[in-house]
């Protein structure tokens, strides 16, 4: 079993910013990609932003330039920096984690956060 914890949302500002965490903890032996996707009211979730086991990161066109992900392997926990944050940021952010636990691969989904931005 697999626990994933998310923490680091929030109110703020246009233009404020706010880092979100996501640490992993159980039954793990491998952790491959990691990621964060995000809700808003009345949309389909999408994918902010993802980073490999070796670092590699890639982002949607919209956060390009304002979020950076990156991870700590040793304490199995992945971040969000966000920066320059717009009123359209606003939305449940969640991360993603696939764990491989003895012989299989599961995938993980935190229980999201809210952030939040007042124009």
């Amino acid at each position: 079993q697999v626990q994933l914890v998310e923490s680091g949302g929030g109110l703020v500002q246009a233009g404020g910013s706010l880092r979100l965490s996501c640490a992993a903890s159980g039954s793990i032996l491998s952790i491959n990609a990691m990621g964060w996707y995000r809700q808003a009211a009345g949309k389909q979730r999408e994918l902010v932003a993802v980073i490999t086991s070796g670092g590699s990161a890639n982002y949607a066109d919209s956060v390009k330039g304002r979020f950076t992900i990156s991870r700590d392997n040793a304490k199995n926990t992945v971040y969000l920096q966000m920066n320059s944050l717009k009123p359209e940021d606003t939305a449940v952010y969640y991360c993603n984690v696939p764990v491989q636990s003895s012989t299989r691969w599961y995938n993980y989904w935190g229980q999201g956060t809210q952030v939040t931005v007042s124009s």
